[in-house]
């Protein structure tokens, strides 16, 4: 959709605030980059609510595996919509093929997260808010990391992610005469 088609309606008797909100709201649905990436931070910022929700719900049960479930929640849902909203990839990318690579990437975040805590552990551990910190700028980081892998590999519009017909089977010639 174009900005100029989706704004006609908005422009015609329309103060300039509304034209341009009307005109901001397609740019958010394109594809270029910037709309992917204000997209991304949207759904990360959803499914890190999702997280702290379930974190919160599942806490009586113990931090480790309130975290689990919090993380798996919570980068299932953040893929489902980086799939279908962020990076418009439905009809080219399946839902596991989605999960899986995208999974990935969640984990790798993860294991950088603790890495990071477990190495300046010495330096932040009494300063909760320089672990606050930290888990920040690493998870800033990441997520910057993960939207250029997301964006270029798992949900690439390349020809490689596209789904490909099953080749049909050779069809016999029949016998010279």
């Amino acid at each position: 959709m174009s900005a100029a088609r989706s704004c006609r309606r908005c422009s015609e008797g329309s103060r300039p605030w509304q034209v341009a909100l009307c005109g901001t709201r397609a740019r958010l649905h394109g594809d270029d980059p910037a709309a992917q990436l204000v997209r991304f931070v949207t759904v990360g910022v959803i499914s890190s609510l999702v997280y702290f929700g379930v974190f919160l719900l599942l806490r009586s049960v113990g931090s480790q595996p309130a975290n689990l479930a919090g993380a798996v929640v919570s980068s299932v849902l953040a893929n489902e919509l980086h799939r279908r909203l962020t990076f418009h990839a439905g009809g080219r990318v399946d839902w596991w093929t989605a999960q899986w690579e995208g999974g990935g990437l969640a984990a790798a975040g993860l294991v950088a997260t603790s890495t990071a805590l477990a190495v300046l552990d010495p330096v932040v551990s009494e300063a909760w808010w320089a672990q606050v910190l930290l888990i920040g700028a690493v998870t800033g980081a990441v997520g910057l990391v993960r939207f250029v892998f997301l964006r270029l590999w798992v949900f690439s519009s390349h020809a490689r992610r596209t789904a490909r017909p099953s080749p049909s089977p050779p069809v016999p010639t029949p016998p010279r005469p």
